[in-house]
């Protein structure tokens, strides 16, 4: 096979074509949450982490970064940001003084609180391209592809 078939070929390749479209389709509805997130004064990252503790309450440092995809030396720099800010504080562990657990603060619950019902009517808004039954679909498939991508790095 010749460089032109091969490039034929690859260009006919859905695999190819669907890595691109959802690519770009990430990078457009990332941009627009982020820009969202960002007229309160956040980075999607210290937003991550606010909403894992409204959420699901104390959460390990330890343990966040997994939680929300974020290196581990990224957290203290986060973390630093937030409690500076008054919406979390940190709390040693009663039982174990290796772990510290971040808290969210009465003040980051009330930014929260504030936030989200805005923040939700964006998101609904940016999906607003694709009907309910749509978005199961899409959802089912983007699971399927991304537990098949975890199993290849195993």
């Amino acid at each position: 096979m010749n460089e032109h078939e091969l490039y034929l070929k690859k260009k006919q390749d859905p695999s190819l074509k669907l890595f691109v479209v959802l690519s770009k389709a990430q990078r457009a509805i990332g941009d627009l949450v982020k820009d969202d997130i960002q007229r309160y004064e956040l980075n999607p990252t210290e937003f991550g982490v606010l909403e894992l503790l409204y959420h699901q309450g104390d959460q390990p440092l330890q343990k966040i970064g997994e939680k929300i995809l974020l290196a581990s030396g990224s957290i203290t720099y986060v973390v630093d940001k937030l409690e500076k800010k008054g919406f979390l504080k940190r709390v040693p562990c009663p039982t174990d003084r290796r772990i510290t657990y971040a808290s969210i603060t009465e003040e980051g619950k009330e930014l929260l609180h504030g936030i989200f019902p805005d923040h939700w009517q964006q998101i609904e808004s940016i999906m607003s391209g694709l009907t309910d039954e749509e978005k199961t679909t899409a959802i089912d498939l983007l699971k399927k592809l991304g537990k098949n991508a975890g199993h290849q790095k195993e």
